[in-house]
């Protein structure tokens, strides 16, 4: 394939990411960021597959077999196990305006700008090399795509090598999309939606691969597979090998140590901690990204086994190319070209991002604060914000030439070759310092200082320093010998220890010298006023809402003025947003701008802001310069954390007030409603019997030659409604004191089986009346239940009654009562059941027939409250009342009552 098409293609890509970025910084001003999908976010996170893993997962696979996968496991483990951790990291982040792990950690510590320079150093040190490596895997894969020797482009004068120009390329996309704004916490849409477009081409590109070869050069991986086991030097790739116990520690260190790099990368921080717009994505992310992980190294060990089946066990030593080979050999250009571009996106992908993380990380934690030594910006004229963009901007262009010149320098050396997984191990000191700084209150400044350059330096001489020297660039003799000759000094078998291959080697001796060094300096120099406070913030198991700064501590005591704090705020921020900000915060407190008081709050609350700009150590100098600070001792902090703590509580608990006096206000209103419902029924109901005896009586009067006979009628009619308004009257007054809680109750043993009897006898002449006949059933000789004997029997009567009103007249009625033991899910309990022939309750009816005034369909006589007084009866007594659906051919109305102890024989009077 030409050089032309070549570099045509990728740099119509590097147009395609332009033109997508700029599309979505455009939707993003308009209100409608692609990066508010959970999807774009989870794809972002797929930066961690870098151009090392792209080519480099198919040439450990080689070499090694399965014992690639602890790269993608650990990552896996990390996101399913620790997302709650990362939520949490992600609230304080965004509480504190923190833009980048040195600024989390040294914001944890007191905001120490020496912490944050040590860990912005220590980035620098170990990702220059790692961008350079990305830079080679662009230059490698284009000489193979353009059919050059792979010596030749790294041979050519580095103004005709244009592996140059992509790098400036990228600074330049960088930039644009990257650095526009000058404060670090303000989102990059373009460069995070641009990042998921490349996670997308690089997956599809690998995928399209792997089904490529497996089914073209073979019949399927069942095939593949064959073949392979037909080959001693494979078959052995499709094991683990030796289960020895320092094979499993490799694998657990690898695993390990992917997991800590996916939260402690500066470019994972950047896209997982700062892009983040909502953190719900966290639960979307923390199953897509393991399976787009899944997905990508689904054919890394076919195309392995492909290449070593086609070229022989000997081309282990360049299976980093066999993703593009492959293709190669089957002429298939167009996937080639795919591919190549796939191996762009994720070289760029990282450079892109990691440029960003490490620009704002020199320009914070390193630059700023020795330009802020040497110059008093904030009394200059002009603003502090032209300086951090040129800054970054400046960094970005030399962190690029920085892994240029050393991709240039180094060549094929082994130390460019090793030196994806030496990184991990460099970032992984971070570890001890960020999660013992969120779990432990009394680590201290002195303790991650030491830990951290106690592990640096360890992984140095276990680690960097020998790939140097295996590079060439260094004597040999100390790494095989050890330094001044002394064999427990030996860099790869420190004090003896053998048996791990060198990375679990290194890992091991820098983590444990970091955690040892971490701990005891932190006890021997427990924390000082800035870190009690500080470690307060991080160390509470829930953090308050993202963005909720009003909830944090006010941990400041001194002299301000706003004038003051307006016009550092301008300087650093702009005058535009300075006035906008302050403004909000007026708006806030409900006072206007000219009355807003720089009390601790507000310089405290305008420190954050400056924080999302030039990093928590750099803005704690530049308020520190223009107010007037009380120092705080240890006590004075503690009295104000726990009068933070006291108000918060007081706040939650005037909440908590709050919300039940809105809940018992509603609960009058209802009752209020009910008890206009109540009085409407109930005068509604008393109308109707009245308006019959008046109306009668009047005809009465007026009428005196009225007929013997219907004279009669008249007055029983008048009788009975006098009868039913005197039972209505009465059922009220029931209701009434029973809901109010003014019934006269009188505890006492009843045997529920005579009680239902005596109900029975009592009732017996109304179903006489009906011509039906009533039958009571028991298997129980006693059932001692707790109640009041005629609170009961009135409800006993009240479901009697109601069962003689509906059931046939002709002669074929009936009513059954039982009396049996509760089910075996309600053991000590006894249930009275009242059965009928009649029509039974229709479904529709079912859910109101408890309900005051509520008649059935049918109904004769009655007045609507029998069954609401007693189910309140029931109630009391601690048992339930309800109708059984579907029980019979009429209706089945159930009481269950608790029993009294053991059934006992009970003489009954």
């Amino acid at each position: 394939m030409s050089t032309a098409v070549v570099a045509s293609a990728a740099f119509a890509y590097l147009g395609l990411l332009f033109a997508v970025a700029h599309w979505a910084d455009a939707r993003a001003r308009a209100g409608r960021s692609p990066t508010r999908s959970a999807w774009v976010y989870a794809l972002s996170l797929a930066v961690y597959c870098t151009a090392w893993t792209y080519f480099g997962s198919v040439g450990r696979a080689a070499s090694g077999g399965l014992w690639f996968l602890p790269i993608y496991l650990g990552p896996t483990l990390a996101m399913v196990l620790a997302w709650v951790v990362l939520r949490r990291i992600v609230r304080i982040a965004r509480q504190q305006r923190i833009t980048t792990i040195a600024d989390f950690i040294a914001n944890r510590y007191g905001k120490s700008s020496l912490l944050a320079g040590a860990v912005t150093l220590i980035t620098v040190v170990g990702i220059v090399p790692y961008i350079a490596l990305q830079i080679k895997g662009i230059a490698v894969a284009t000489a193979v795509v353009t059919g050059q020797p792979l010596q030749v482009a790294h041979a050519q004068a580095w103004w005709a090598d244009s592996t140059l120009y992509l790098a400036l390329g990228l600074a330049a996309f960088t930039i644009v999309f990257g650095v526009r704004h000058w404060d670090g916490t303000e989102r990059h849409a373009g460069m995070v939606t641009a990042i998921a477009l490349e996670s997308m081409v690089k997956l599809v590109a690998f995928v399209a691969a792997g089904v490529a070869v497996t089914w073209g050069l073979f019949d399927g991986p069942a095939d593949l597979l064959r073949r392979a086991q037909t080959v001693p030097e494979l078959a052995r790739l499709l094991t683990l090998g030796d289960p020895g116990a320092f094979a499993w520690s490799s694998w657990a260190a690898l695993t390990l140590l992917a997991g800590l790099s996916v939260l402690l990368l500066p470019r994972q921080f950047q896209v997982m901690v700062v892009e983040l717009e909502d953190d719900r994505h966290l639960r979307r992310a923390a199953w897509v990204f393991p399976l787009y992980l899944w997905l990508i190294n689904l054919f890394v060990l076919p195309l392995a086994l492909a290449g070593l089946l086609v070229w022989g066990p000997q081309a282990a030593v360049q299976a980093e190319l066999f993703v593009l080979r492959l293709p190669q050999t089957m002429g298939l250009d167009a996937l080639v070209l795919l591919v190549y571009l796939g191996g762009v996106s994720a070289a760029t992908g990282m450079v892109i991002v990691e440029s960003i993380a490490v620009a704002t990380m020199v320009c914070n934690d390193l630059v700023l604060p020795w330009w802020l030594r040497r110059r008093a910006v904030v009394h200059a004229d002009g603003d502090l914000r032209r300086a951090v963009l040129r800054i970054r901007r400046a960094t970005i262009v030399g962190v690029l030439l920085l892994g240029y010149g050393y991709y240039r320098a180094a060549g094929d050396a082994y130390a460019l070759v090793s030196i994806g997984l030496i990184s991990f191990a460099a970032v992984a000191q971070f570890a001890p310092a960020l999660f013992g700084g969120l779990l432990w209150r009394g680590a201290s400044h002195a303790g991650a200082l030491a830990g951290l350059l106690g592990g640096f330096a360890v992984w140095a001489y276990t680690l960097m320093l020998p790939s140097l020297a295996k590079s060439g660039w260094l004597p040999r003799g100390w790494v095989d010998h050890g330094l001044f000759g002394w064999g427990l000094l030996r860099p790869e078998a420190l004090l003896g220890l053998q048996g791990f291959d060198a990375l679990t080697h290194g890992l091991f001796w820098s983590l444990l010298v970091n955690v040892a060094l971490y701990v005891g300096v932190s006890l021997a120099r427990p924390p000082g006023v800035a870190e009690t406070a500080q470690a307060m913030l991080y160390t509470q198991p829930r953090g308050a809402h993202a963005g909720d700064e009003a909830s944090l501590p006010v941990l400041w005591r001194g002299q301000a003025t706003l004038p003051a704090l307006q016009t550092l705020l301008a300087r650093v921020l702009g005058a535009e947003q300075a006035q906008a900000r302050l403004a909000e915060q007026a708006r806030q407190r409900g006072v206007p701008l000219a009355r807003l008081e720089a009390d601790a709050a507000l310089v405290q609350w305008a420190e954050t802001q400056l924080a999302g700009t030039v990093g928590s150590a750099s803005a704690r100098r530049l308020v520190a310069s223009v107010v007037q600070e009380q120092p705080l001792s240890v006590d004075d902090v503690l009295d104000l954390l726990q009068e933070t703590s006291r108000l918060k509580t007081l706040s939650r608990s005037l909440q908590e007030t709050t919300r039940q006096l809105q809940a018992a206000n509603a609960r009058l209103q209802e009752l209020d409603r009910l008890k206009d419902d109540f009085m409407s029924s109930v005068t509604h109901e008393l109308r109707t019997p009245l308006t019959s005896i008046r109306a009668l009586a009047e005809i009465l009067r007026d009428e005196p030659g009225l007929p013997s006979e219907q004279r009669q009628q008249f007055l029983g009619v008048i009788v009975d409604e006098a009868q039913r308004l005197s039972r209505l009257v009465n059922q009220v007054l029931d209701l009434a004191k029973i809901e109010a809680g003014r019934a006269d109750w009188v505890s006492a043993e009843v045997d529920l089986v005579q009680l239902v009897k005596h109900a029975a006898a009592a009732a017996d002449p109304l179903l006489q009346a009906r011509h039906a006949r009533l039958e009571v059933q028991t298997t129980l000789p006693q059932a001692v239940v707790r109640a009041d004997p005629d609170r009961l029997q009135q409800a006993l009567l009240n479901l009697l009654s109601n069962a003689a009103r509906f059931v046939p007249d002709d002669g074929t009625g009936w009513v059954q009562v039982r009396v049996e033991p509760g089910p075996p899910g309600a053991q000590g309990t006894v249930r009275v059941a009242v059965l009928d022939n009649g029509p039974g309750v229709p479904a529709a009816e079912r859910e109101t027939i408890f309900e005051r005034f509520h008649q059935g369909k049918g109904a004769r006589g009655g007045t609507g409250l029998g069954l609401p007084i007693s189910r309140r009866i029931v109630e009391h007594l601690g048992g339930r009342l309800w109708l059984e659906a579907d029980a019979g051919p009429g209706a089945c109305f159930v009481i269950e009552l608790p029993l009294l102890g053991p059934r006992q024989p009970m003489d009954v009077h």
